[in-house]
C-alpha cells in the first residue's frame, strides 16, 4: 500500500508518430499536391502580350506612319524626325514575326534588312526613273524596295539620285501608312486567336502551349537576330569591322535599334511571365552595354569593337538563359520560326 504522501505518477501518454502526410520525406496527399503545385508550369500571361505588348505596339506604328504620310512636301529635314518616330515605332514589334506580320510579305516590305546584295537599291533606282507610284501599285512591287529601308536610302542618300525622289517618298510612306492600319485591324482578329487557344472553333491554335510556344519563339530567335546580325554583321572580323553594314546606318540608327529590340524583347519577357528574375536579369545587362556604346561606328576602334563583342556576348547569354528559365517555367520548347529559315 502506498503511503498517503507520495504522489501518483500519472499515466504515461504514449508518444503518437505524426500522420504520414505530415512527416518529412513522406508521400501523403498534401505533400503530393504541393509537387505537383511546384512542378507545374507557370501560365502564360497570353493576355497580357496580346493587350499590352503587340497591339499597342502596332497601333504606335500605325499612327506614327499615318503622320509621316501626311506630311507636305518631300524635304528631308522636314520628313526625317517623322521617319525616325515610325522607325523607333516598329522596332518595338519588329520581333514578332507571326500572323499578320507574315502575311503578305508585310514584315519584309516594312523593313526589308539585311540585303547583302543590295536588291532594294537596284529595284528603287527602276521605280525613280519610272512612271509616278500609287500606294496601290507600291505594294506590287519588291519588298527590297519598299518600307523604312527603302525611305532611308531616299532620305540619306549615299550619291546622287537618278531622278527626283519627292514621287517615290510619298509612295513609299503611303504603301508604309497602308500596311500598319492593315496591321493594326488584323491583329484584332489574331490575337483573340492566341487568346482562345485551345477552345472550340480556334483552328489556329489547338492548345494554349501552342500559342504560348508560338510567342516563347519569337522572344529566342527574336534575341539570335540581334545578336548574329544586328551586331554580328557590323561586328564582322577584329581586323576589319564593318560598321556600314548595320541595321539603319545611314541614318546613324546602328546602335539605337539594337537597343530598342533589346528593351521590347524585354518587355515581351516581361508580359510573358514577370515571374522571369534571371532572363530579366539577363536582359538589364545586356541593355546597360548597349546603353554604354555611342555609335556603331565606334567599332572602328579596337576597344569599341570589344565593347560591341561584349555586348553580342551578353544577348547570346540572354536567350540561353530564357531558353533555361523561361521556356521549362511555361513548359514550352522553342517551335519553327519564319526567321529559323528552315
Amino acid at each position: 500500500m502506498r503511503n498517503a504522501h507520495q504522489m501518483i505518477a500519472p499515466p504515461a501518454i504514449p508518444r503518437l508518430s505524426p500522420p504520414a502526410w505530415g512527416r518529412a520525406g513522406a508521400g501523403g496527399p498534401v505533400a503530393l499536391a504541393l509537387t505537383l503545385l511546384l512542378a507545374a508550369p507557370a501560365a502564360a500571361d497570353t493576355s497580357a502580350v496580346v493587350q499590352d505588348h503587340a497591339r499597342p505596339g502596332y497601333d504606335a506604328f500605325a499612327k506614327a506612319a499615318a503622320t509621316l504620310a501626311t506630311i507636305d512636301g518631300c524635304n528631308p529635314d522636314t520628313l526625317r524626325p517623322a521617319f525616325h518616330a515610325a522607325y523607333d515605332a516598329w522596332m518595338q514589334v519588329a520581333h514578332l514575326h507571326l500572323g499578320p506580320a507574315e502575311a503578305e510579305g508585310r514584315s519584309l516590305a516594312i523593313l526589308y534588312w539585311p540585303d547583302p546584295k543590295g536588291l532594294g537599291a537596284k529595284a528603287q533606282a527602276a521605280l525613280l526613273t519610272g512612271t509616278p507610284l500609287t500606294p496601290e501599285a507600291m505594294a506590287q512591287h519588291s519588298v527590297a524596295a519598299r518600307g523604312l529601308s527603302g525611305l532611308e536610302r531616299l532620305l540619306y542618300p549615299t550619291g546622287t539620285l537618278p531622278a527626283d525622289p519627292c514621287p517615290l517618298i510619298q509612295a513609299t510612306a503611303d504603301d508604309l501608312a497602308r500596311m500598319g492600319d492593315e496591321l493594326t485591324r488584323d491583329w484584332l482578329p489574331f490575337g483573340d486567336l492566341l487568346l482562345t487557344a485551345g477552345q472550340p472553333g480556334n483552328e489556329k491554335f489547338l492548345k494554349p502551349e501552342e500559342a504560348t510556344q508560338a510567342l516563347f519563339t519569337q522572344l529566342a530567335t527574336g534575341l539570335e537576330f540581334i545578336a548574329d546580325r544586328q551586331i554580328g554583321r557590323p561586328l564582322a572580323t577584329f581586323d576589319k569591322p564593318r560598321p556600314d553594314l548595320a541595321q539603319g546606318h545611314a541614318a546613324g540608327r546602328g546602335m539605337q535599334n539594337i537597343t530598342l529590340s533589346l528593351q521590347a524583347l524585354r518587355d515581351l519577357t516581361q508580359k510573358l511571365n514577370p515571374d522571369s528574375p534571371k532572363t530579366l536579369a539577363a536582359f538589364d545587362r545586356a541593355i546597360t552595354l548597349a546603353r554604354g556604346i555611342e555609335s556603331i561606328d565606334s567599332i572602328a576602334d579596337p576597344q569599341g569593337w570589344l565593347k560591341l563583342e561584349i555586348l553580342q556576348q551578353a544577348v547570346r547569354a540572354a536567350r540561353d538563359t530564357a531558353v533555361a528559365e523561361l521556356g521549362p517555367a511555361l513548359g514550352v520548347e522553342l517551335g519553327f520560326n519564319s526567321q529559323d529559315g528552315d
